[in-house]
């Protein structure tokens, strides 16, 4: 958000900067000269090599400038819009066609290079289909040229003005540094998305007369020069969307001339300087989603001609400053997901020009306060993830601005006033997981007709929902309505075919999917979640398995249900398909080959069986795979390839036999791999010693026989921290060499009975509007205290060690004693002999 407010005032700028450069020029003319035949003619051709489209130009004031071009006029060409001549002559040295919604290719035998006198050129904001920019050219932003800029821009050594914005273009031989040690009298550099990979040079720093550089998303790195801060009359930096790019902020003087300051979605760190307080002139600040830490210092809060201010997705901590009460400007205001210290919303109030407020996850307490009432101009108001606290005002009902209104996650009680429900024109309303009580019937939140996402989870909606629908009910894309007491699937359902994600989860729908819901969102559902329901079977199908029919799904869960029959077949397009949990039966299709995007695949706690396909081997992405608690038979398939990106295999309770696949040496990712309760006979698998983040290893109740042996080398596995080889047949010594070599639980954790962090992975998808992450946390069953114990969630700092019910024998060494960071040691039943070491 921050990101593109900084890019709309930006542009805002570059426009005026243009009108101000033409009229600059044309009012050097005191008499409109005329052109001469041949300048007519090469500009009337270049006329009929493009056509007239309206998607060719962004800007919404476009028109077609060289529609008042005509031969009627041919000896006037002067007087033609965007024809610049010069004053006592006869020839045309000015062009200005920018967002003239032109479209078609441009090349180098363009009648326009006919204006054999032109110096000025102006093509932005059209569309010339990627054609290979020409060495003439000079000012071309979101043109569509692709290409190599060429060498012979860098000639042009009065340029003062360069855009080359928003192109499929590259800077790179030469490069950045060449071009700004030719071009030392530049004011106005952009080269936006211009694909420079290099770091920013020193030399830009010697351009004392630069006013403006635009360099986002360059896919530039190292670290940004600080003195190009300093400049004398830099007011517009936008460096934004460079992730490799880091840097700090200098100490600031009064006299410095910046406007507007974009470092969003970069590495930028360290602290905010308390000299930013001097740059007094600071219209936009957005340093958003970068690596900043400390306190915000209160001198933020001299910027008072600040209109955009966003801060959002730092590591600040502190209290907000109350001194932010002064910038009675903003129109913009963004602190959320920091670390600030708790606080209340009593410093708002004062900056009644806001339509942007974001607050969301920054610690705040304590109710809404009704001074926010003066606030009328809020088009967004976000303050999830937070520990607020009262009623939901009513008089937010007032604000009638407003398009996105986000409390979510937070600890409101009451109802949910009916005023929110006349806010015609919101397109977000999230109310989710706060301590709301009553029946809400859903029909008031589908009379918001614009409305595009509704969360609503935790709410306890009126059922059945008698929902009628027709071309007012708004189109979805968005819909989370997680344990909302739902019994069976809302009708109004039926009509949404554009929705991204859709959760019904932790609810009470029982019985049949119905055939009506694979025609919601059958070409744009990203997310289908609902899971923990009670589910049985699909309505009808006509293929046995089920092939499910979205075609971008990228997210399906249907874990927890009661679903039997088949197992469902997921489109081509999946990533995470979990449907633990379930009483599926059959085998596994050899359709699940065809996977080749799936990165999580749950299918634990069914009732499947047979052989699992060998062609699960095409899997490449593949990184967590858990079929535990199947009936799967056979040997587990030689299933993953060099440069493996697995990082967990659970497959434990099964009835698989036969040796360990050697090939699991290719994952070198792999951290849980959990084979335990199943009928694999070989010996103790030490060549896994080798994987470097193998962290919890499982191979209890199987037929394991032989001794343990040495490892291999001192170093192997050395990030190991949970071993369980219970109740197998190993025989010998205790493997007291490898003990010595697991050196990760030699050290003690102090933290880890207040560490609430677990094993698992995240799960994270992304479409082009929407971002869902959700935590899998790992399952490991394990003897403690002589009872099998399962735990749900692996704590993150546990170290265990379980060697019991094997035929070991000899002595317990006191290399054990080194071992300081274990939890659980099982020695028992064996055949160990001697004392017990101290």
């Amino acid at each position: 958000m921050g990101s593109s407010m900084c890019l709309l005032i930006s542009m805002r700028l570059l426009f005026f900067l243009s009108i101000f450069h033409y009229l600059n020029s044309c009012s050097s003319l005191s008499t409109q000269p005329l052109c001469n035949d041949f300048e007519s003619f090469a500009l009337l051709q270049f006329k009929q090599s493009f056509k007239i489209n309206v998607s060719a130009s962004s800007n919404p004031f476009a028109y077609p400038k060289i529609s008042s071009w005509n031969s009627g006029e041919r000896n006037d060409c002067c007087s033609w819009e965007g024809v610049l001549c010069d004053r006592g002559a006869d020839y045309v040295i000015g062009l200005d066609l920018s967002s003239s919604q032109l479209y078609g290719s441009f090349n180098s035998s363009s009648s326009l290079f006919h204006l054999v006198y032109l110096q000025k050129l102006n093509l932005a904001d059209n569309d010339f289909n990627y054609s290979q920019i020409s060495p003439s050219i000079r000012y071309l932003s979101n043109s569509a040229f692709s290409g190599q800029i060429p060498p012979e821009i860098f000639e042009l050594s009065n340029l003062v003005s360069l855009d080359l914005s928003l192109n499929l273009l590259k800077l790179q031989k030469p490069g950045l540094k060449s071009l700004v040690e030719n071009l030392t009298s530049l004011k106005h550099l952009y080269l936006g998305k211009v694909n420079i990979s290099s770091p920013v040079p020193h030399t830009l720093a010697n351009l004392s007369s630069l006013k403006s550089l635009g360099l986002r998303g360059c896919e530039l790195y190292g670290e940004f020069p600080m003195e190009i801060f300093k400049l004398p009359n830099l007011q517009l930096l936008r460096v934004r969307d460079n992730e490799n790019l880091t840097g700090y902020l200098p100490e600031f003087h009064s006299s410095n001339p910046l406007r507007i300051l974009c470092l969003s979605n970069t590495g930028f760190s360290g602290k905010l300087p308390d000299s930013i307080g001097n740059l007094k002139p600071l219209i936009l600040f957005d340093i958003s989603t970068c690596y900043f830490s400390g306190l915000v210092p209160t001198s933020l809060g001299n910027l008072t001609n600040l209109i955009v201010l966003s801060l959002s997705s730092n590591k600040f901590s502190g209290q907000i400053p109350f001194s932010l009460a002064n910038l009675t400007q903003l129109s913009v205001l963004v602190l959320s997901t920091n670390s600030f210290s708790a606080q209340t919303l009593s410093w708002l109030a004062k900056q009644t020009k806001l339509t942007i407020l974001r607050l969301g996850e920054t610690n705040l307490y304590g109710g809404i306060p009704s001074s926010l009432k003066n606030l009328t101009q809020l088009t967004e108001f976000a303050v999830a993830r937070n520990q607020l606290t009262g009623q939901i005002p009513p008089w937010l009902g007032n604000l009638t601005q407003l398009t996105l209104l986000e409390l979510g996650i937070n600890k409101f009680h009451g109802s949910i006033p009916q005023s929110i429900c006349s806010l015609a024109n919101l397109e977000d309303l999230s109310l989710a997981e706060n301590n709301l009580s009553g029946r809400v019937d859903l029909d008031l939140f589908l009379k918001l007709k614009n409305l595009t996402e509704l969360q609503l989870s935790g709410v306890h909606l009126s059922f059945p929902i008698n929902s009628t629908f027709n071309a007012s009910t708004p189109k979805l894309k968005l819909l989370v309505l997680e344990a909302c007491n739902l019994t069976e699937f809302p009708t109004f359902l039926r009509s949404q075919r554009e929705l991204v994600f859709l959760s019904l989860s932790n609810n009470k729908i029982q019985g049949q999917i119905p055939n009506w819901i694979f025609n919601i969102g059958k070409q744009t559902l990203s997310l289908l979640d609902l899971s923990s329901n009670f589910l049985t079977t699909f309505e009808s199908f006509n293929h046995t398995p089920p092939i499910l029919p979205w075609d971008c799904l990228l997210h399906l869960d249907l874990s927890s249900n009661k679903l039997q029959g088949s197992l469902p077949i997921p489109p081509p397009s999946i990533a995470q398909y979990i449907v633990s949990n379930n009483k599926l039966t059959g085998e596994m299709s050899p359709l699940f080959c065809n996977l080749s995007s799936i990165v999580m695949l749950y299918l634990s706690h069914n009732n499947l069986g047979g052989m699992l396909p060998q062609c699960l081997s095409k899997l490449s992405n593949l990184e967590v795979l858990n079929l535990q608690g199947n009936n799967f038979r056979g040997i587990l398939p030689e299933i993953y390839v060099e440069e493996s990106r697995m990082i967990a295999i659970d497959v434990s309770y099964n009835q698989l036999e036969g040796q360990v696949p050697r090939s699991l040496s290719n994952c070198t990712m792999l951290e849980i791999l959990l084979v335990g309760n199943n009928r694999f006979s070989d010996i103790f698998p030490s060549w896994l010693g080798k994987l470097p983040r193998l962290r919890v290893l499982s191979l209890q109740s199987n037929g394991f026989h032989s001794a343990i042996g040495k490892p291999e080398s001192s170093l192997d596995f050395p990030k190991l921290q949970i071993i369980d080889v219970s109740f197998n047949n190993f025989i010998g010594k205790l493997p007291h060499e490898h003990f010595q070599s697991w050196t990760s639980m030699k050290v003690a954790n102090l933290t880890f009975d207040k560490d609430n962090a677990y094993m698992g992975v995240v799960a994270r998808i992304s479409s082009a509007s929407y971002r869902y992450s959700n935590d899998f946390s790992y399952t490991l069953e394990m003897t403690n205290k002589g009872i099998m114990t399962l735990y749900e969630k692996i704590q993150d700092h546990l170290v265990a060690i379980d060697l019991s019910n094997n035929k070991f024998d000899g002595e317990i060494s006191e290399v054990i004693g080194s071992l300081k960071g274990l939890h659980l040691l099982n020695l028992s039943n064996s055949i160990l002999t001697g004392p017990i070491p101290s």
